[in-house]
């Protein structure tokens, strides 16, 4: 399994996955959820990519030789809106369940991914889209300003607590989606490092940031020490309930 994170704000996008792969306990690998088309100037998209490695890479290939979508052949390099992507992206979705689909639930194997798509195109707004494995979608709004895919639920409170579309700088922003992942990969052994990260600010049509943040970042050691401490702090300093026992 894996964990990607978008966050949709006034200032721009902040996405983050991790990188973690897995076919039973002993068999780990490392393998980019993240998968970025920038020509700066004109566009950037950012795909991250949950469910079997196999499917994911199979419609990022055919994304990059071409899908059909209403009588013509496109990529994300071509797609003329966010909107005509994230059907491109549906499209390829659905070519891949027709030509593997049987063969994978003939070995019992389910038909597992959903996508993260997200960026900008030149005269259109910026956008993000959940791709589900039916090549359906939906759109993260000013009300939602975040999207998630894989084990989402061990990283989602504390985006629900504190994402605002207008309110969230982007600092704040990365520091939320790097708590978020931490309270997942300490619930869950499926998700792990390395992680990658990046930045797109509204209107610059090109990538801000894009780093692999690994094990002995100082930055990642230092966030997950000082959120631990700061949860420890806070239910610490809470009164008990008056309703308790004496001597409890």
């Amino acid at each position: 399994m894996t964990y990607c994170v978008g966050l949709y704000l006034e200032e721009g996008l902040v996405f983050l996955s991790d990188t973690r792969t897995n076919a039973g306990v002993d068999h780990v690998s490392v393998f980019s959820k993240m998968q970025v088309v920038e020509h700066p100037g004109e566009r950037v998209l950012v795909m991250l990519s949950a469910g079997n490695l196999a499917i994911t890479q199979a419609v990022w290939n055919r994304l990059q030789e071409g899908v059909w979508l209403q009588h013509e052949r496109h990529t994300l390099s071509t797609s003329p809106s966010l909107f005509h992507a994230a059907q491109l992206v549906g499209q390829a979705v659905r070519d891949v369940f027709q030509a593997d689909g049987a063969a994978l639930q003939s070995q019992g194997v389910g038909f597992e991914i959903s996508l993260l798509l997200g960026g900008q195109i030149a005269g259109g707004p910026t956008r993000l889209y959940l791709i589900y494995s039916a090549g359906n979608f939906i759109e993260a709004t000013t009300d939602t300003p975040f999207l998630q895919i894989g084990e989402i639920k061990y990283g989602k409170p504390i985006l629900d607590r504190s994402v605002g579309y207008a309110t969230t700088s982007m600092a704040d922003a990365v520091k939320l989606v790097l708590v978020s992942m931490d309270s997942t990969i300490r619930s869950n052994l499926t998700v792990g490092l390395p992680l990658d990260l990046l930045l797109y600010r509204t209107d610059s049509l090109h990538v801000a940031l894009q780093k692999r943040i690994a094990e002995d970042e100082p930055y990642w050691q230092s966030a997950r020490e000082g959120w631990s401490r700061a949860l420890r702090d806070a239910y610490t300093a809470m009164p008990p309930p008056d309703w308790l026992p004496p001597g409890v």
